[in-house]
């Protein structure tokens, strides 16, 4: 039997940490123009062997992942909100201008992004599977859900109760002020939903490293999974999400193990006590029940996940997680 060469994975850990860096930098800079030196410069490789490197290890190339999640961003913006104009929106994923970006969504999407705003997204398919969550967001929303706004006078918020009408999910939302977080993390690129034993994975590596270092710290360490792509837009193969921690901005990373930023700013918290099984639906509930009728729109940024519970209870399969959507009054 051969035994795994230290050596060979050091540099498959360090491929994956440089290039796990520019796709961090390119979420974080989408709205302009990123070019291939920048870029090869973040991941310390030349530009020419950069450009390969990328395209063996994520399987587009770097132009077209760029193309790709900027088409998407567009796509979600346009579904989520409608007092953008279509060049507003195009600016800021990046676009150089309407023309450009009309053509590109054309391309990509079969239609122009008037016909996809105006509800061909309900009917877009991607590997013949129904694009639901915007087709339902602008359709049968009352039909699903009740959404009751209330004022707590002892802690002089207003939050929203949600529920769904079968009375299977229920949810409160608060609109909250966030600040910025540091996080270490372990990224994963392809299918996750329902895996279980994928999050488990994750979390137990993250957590061997980090726990060494000294930055378990309950309960000022907070456990989040960050989602970047929509999974009714992005084929599940590409599917980016991030097992994180909480950790001083200070901190040093190194291998598998990532750092970024996740900005401050206004997000929806949901709060959700669910099984395994149930966390499409919480997603649902805060997508389709609260937003629309909330006031607000989706803002940039990444949505995740935040654990407040105790780890012992998700092993006996309750789950108690707050959702944290990035939003902007319209």
């Amino acid at each position: 039997m051969s035994k795994e060469n230290p050596g060979r994975r050091f540099l498959v850990e360090e491929y994956r940490a440089r290039i796990n860096r520019v796709i961090d930098h390119i979420e974080a800079n989408i709205d302009r123009d990123l070019s291939l030196s920048e870029l090869a410069d973040v991941a310390h490789f030349s530009p020419f062997h950069f450009h390969r490197i990328f395209r063996a290890m994520i399987g587009e190339t770097l132009n077209g992942f760029i193309q790709r999640i900027r088409l998407e961003k567009a796509a979600m913006k346009l579904a989520l909100n409608p007092r953008e104009s279509i060049t507003e929106i195009a600016t800021e994923c990046g676009f150089s201008g309407p023309s450009a970006f009309a053509r590109a969504f054309k391309e990509s999407f079969g239609m122009s992004a008037s016909q996809w705003r105006s509800g061909g997204h309900s009917q877009y398919s991607k590997n013949g599977k129904r694009n639901s969550k915007y087709g339902q967001l602008v359709g049968n929303v009352r039909q699903d859900f009740s959404v009751y706004p209330h004022y707590n006078l002892d802690k002089s918020n207003y939050y929203w109760r949600v529920e769904m009408k079968d009375g299977e999910m229920k949810s409160e939302v608060e609109v909250k002020d966030m600040p910025e977080l540091h996080v270490a993390y372990v990224r994963h690129i392809g299918p996750y939903k329902g895996n279980e034993e994928l999050f488990d994975s994750l979390f137990n590596k993250l957590m061997s490293w980090a726990g060494p270092r000294g930055l378990l710290r309950f309960p000022e360490t907070k456990i989040m999974t960050v989602y970047y792509d929509d999974p009714d837009l992005t084929d599940e193969s590409r599917h980016r999400v991030d097992a994180c921690i909480t950790v001083p901005e200070s901190t040093e990373v190194d291998g598998e193990i990532g750092k970024t930023t996740i900005p401050a700013g206004k997000y929806a918290a949901a709060h959700f006590e669910i099984s395994p099984e149930q966390y499409q639906e919480a997603w649902d509930t805060v997508f389709r029940g609260w937003l629309p009728e909330s006031g607000y729109q989706p803002a940039d940024g990444p949505c995740y996940e935040l654990y407040p519970g105790e780890m012992e209870d998700y092993s006996k399969g309750k789950h108690v997680v707050d959702i944290y959507v990035p939003v902007k009054p319209f």
